[in-house]
């Protein structure tokens, strides 16, 4: 009875510890969505200058969910692509699962997302854009092959160099609510990546 008694204690333990660190985690996107671009769109998307990019959800190849994004790029010199979710965007229906202002900012550290990786060597820039609409900017490469988890602690991020928003508050602090979050494969690299379920990490 004694050693019962223990695997239930142990057992009970085990998923109470799964359960608290799902809780840690606060999912803002899973891209359950059906893809649209401009005014109304669900994605806030484009490229110029040569490079080019078709952005649909599939359920064939996902991490958790129904769909994830898939993302089919062709990055080259000079030119330029994005691929952005979030509040205050050009496309209206671009909303995360929750909202900026409705998060409790203070207790999360990071931003995670899953990316299918094919070894492509490909750069790709994670940017963020804060309170005052300056963007920030995580870099990360695809040098593996399947599905990984990428944790951009907010503590790694640097403020965009090489291009702000007009309206951006250019002061290099990082300031919260964050509004939007964004991925831009950088030249020179073509391929097709895979992103799914975006959280914020404690």
């Amino acid at each position: 009875m004694k050693k019962i008694g223990c695997f239930v204690l142990v057992f009970i333990l085990s998923i109470a510890t799964s359960c608290c660190g799902q809780e840690d985690n606060l999912l803002i996107d899973d891209f359950e969505i059906v893809v649209s671009q401009g005014p109304q769109g669900t994605v806030d998307y484009g490229s110029g200058n040569g490079s080019s990019i078709e952005i649909i959800t599939v359920s064939d190849i996902k991490y958790s969910g129904e769909k994830a994004l898939k993302i089919t790029f062709d990055a080259v010199p000079g030119g330029y692509m994005w691929i952005a979710r979030g509040a205050g965007l050009d496309a209206k229906n671009a909303d995360w699962q929750v909202k900026p202002e409705d998060i409790k900012w203070e207790g999360y550290k990071a931003l995670s997302f899953y990316i299918y990786g094919n070894d492509s060597k490909a750069k790709i820039a994670v940017d963020i854009k804060d309170k005052g609409n300056e963007l920030w900017r995580c870099l990360i490469e695809d040098n593996f092959k399947g599905w990984k988890q990428i944790i951009c602690n907010f503590s790694d991020f640097f403020s965009r160099g090489d291009w702000q928003p007009q309206d951006a508050e250019k002061d290099a602090v990082l300031t919260f609510p964050l509004k939007s979050f964004q991925f831009e494969p950088l030249a020179q690299a073509k391929g097709i990546i895979y992103i799914d379920k975006v959280e914020l990490k404690k």
